[in-house]
């Protein structure tokens, strides 16, 4: 469960999220469906924690037992973050006066690479996505917001992590370079990764997911394979 108090004079609470149960299987892809404002995004950041429930709880699987991110400690949970999740946002957050093969290096030092090892971890993950090699110590600032997205994926995919988390990953992006994104997602159902992700593209949903589960009003109103729930939604 998860709600918003506005700043208004009465301080109205909004429901953003309301007995929401899932859960996604390694190398499973599970795609978030639904109306702008239905809750998908906040599920994802309560997932990766940028928002804390108020009710509920989030249980990740590791190799030694399962992990209530919810009562985490902070520094407890960038530690496991750095290691075992990946997110993706529309927007990418990164330090001033950082490029991008720095910046994506640093995500494969922090799961585990060492230094050498993670440049050259690096340098593979943005000539897969075909970010142009003279781009690589341009400050990610300046960068258009189809590059900037396309480092995005690369930081969070760089090893891959346990758990991805997806939002909104290639709105930004020219046909050709979809296409490249797209097919470096779909490659990570192979490697054990665990992906739950938001498309407003049916055509994304229907070529990536293996199952698809539609959100309204903050709860789940169905589930199933991504021909039978996205023909419905439609």
């Amino acid at each position: 469960m998860k709600t918003f108090t506005l700043h208004t004079v009465d301080g109205r609470t909004v429901s953003s999220l309301q007995g929401v149960d899932l859960d996604v299987a390694a190398g499973e892809h599970l795609a978030l469906a639904g109306a702008s404002g239905a809750g998908k995004s906040s599920l994802l950041r309560c997932v990766h924690r940028s928002y804390l429930p108020d009710a509920g709880t989030v249980t990740l699987y590791l190799d030694d037992g399962p992990v209530e991110l919810t009562a985490l400690p902070d520094r407890a949970l960038a530690r496991l973050r750095a290691r075992e999740l990946g997110y993706v946002s529309q927007f990418l957050a990164a330090p001033p006066r950082t490029g991008p093969l720095e910046l994506v290096a640093a995500a494969a030092r922090r799961r585990g690479l060492d230094r050498a090892d993670a440049a050259d971890a690096a340098a593979g993950a943005l000539r897969r996505l075909a970010l142009d090699e003279a781009l690589w110590d341009v400050d990610c600032g300046v960068l258009s917001g189809g590059e900037r997205q396309r480092v995005n994926l690369a930081a969070a995919t760089v090893r891959p992590p346990r758990l991805l988390l997806l939002d909104e990953p290639v709105s930004a992006l020219d046909p050709a370079n979809r296409e490249l994104a797209l097919d470096l997602i779909a490659s990570l159902s192979d490697a054990g990764v665990a992906v739950l992700a938001v498309f407003h593209d049916a055509d994304a949903m229907h070529r990536l997911a293996t199952r698809v589960v539609e959100l309204r009003d903050g709860r789940v109103a169905r589930e199933g394979a991504p021909a039978d729930v996205l023909a419905v939604a439609a």
